[in-house]
């Protein structure tokens, strides 16, 4: 019973949210995948809708827009998918306040809230006067999380992350990490094993 209840909100959900999605949808179809103003805005709608309900209809218009979304994850109020390329896999969860970039999230991967998973490093470079470049896609670079990993609150993530891996609160991770550790810190370091190799 409880499984029906759960399948007919996601049903009621997609179509409560299907005009914000039909936008959307239709920008990435017009400019090609070149714009993503308008996939933004309507993000930042339904970022902001409180409670049960607003989880429901994040879930759903995520999964209308993103390249894939899985109708059994959780997406914190207050969080921010800001590329469609991003996919998410069965059993997610995202806290509050994340802001998740172009990225690729396994299977029962937890992230905390107001952690930050970027789309790669290299967004902004030097141009030949020595200023800073805007952001531009063709520099995006998908961040690949493995399953099983578990990202605590406020980390920031530029790197891949292993199968696994714990990441402690307010790390930063600037580089690859390999599966079934531990690190922690700035820049994140290792600390233990959690029992795969190293």
């Amino acid at each position: 019973m409880k499984q029906t209840l759960k399948e007919i909100l996601i049903v009621v959900s997609q179509i409560l949210v299907f005009p914000l999605a039909l936008l959307s949808i239709l920008e990435d179809r017009l400019w090609k995948g070149n714009a993503e103003g308008v996939f933004l805005t309507c993000a930042q709608i339904v970022a902001i809708l409180p409670g049960l309900p607003g989880a429901f209809l994040r879930r759903a218009y995520y999964s209308m827009t993103l390249k894939a979304c899985s109708n059994h994850c959780h997406i914190g109020f207050g969080t921010l998918i800001s590329h469609r390329q991003t996919i998410i896999h069965d059993h997610v969860y995202i806290g509050n306040y994340a802001l998740i970039g172009s990225a690729h999230l396994g299977s029962h991967t937890l992230v905390g809230s107001r952690a930050s998973i970027l789309s790669g490093k290299p967004l902004h470079v030097l141009d030949e006067e020595g200023m800073w470049t805007p952001y531009s896609t063709e520099r995006l670079s998908m961040v690949y999380v493995e399953k099983n990993v578990w990202i605590g609150e406020g980390a920031i993530i530029f790197g891949d992350i292993g199968e696994g891996c714990m990441i402690g609160a307010g790390s930063v991770v600037t580089s690859n990490i390999k599966p079934n550790i531990t690190v922690s810190g700035n820049p994140a370091r290792f600390v233990k094993n959690l029992g795969g190799k190293e």
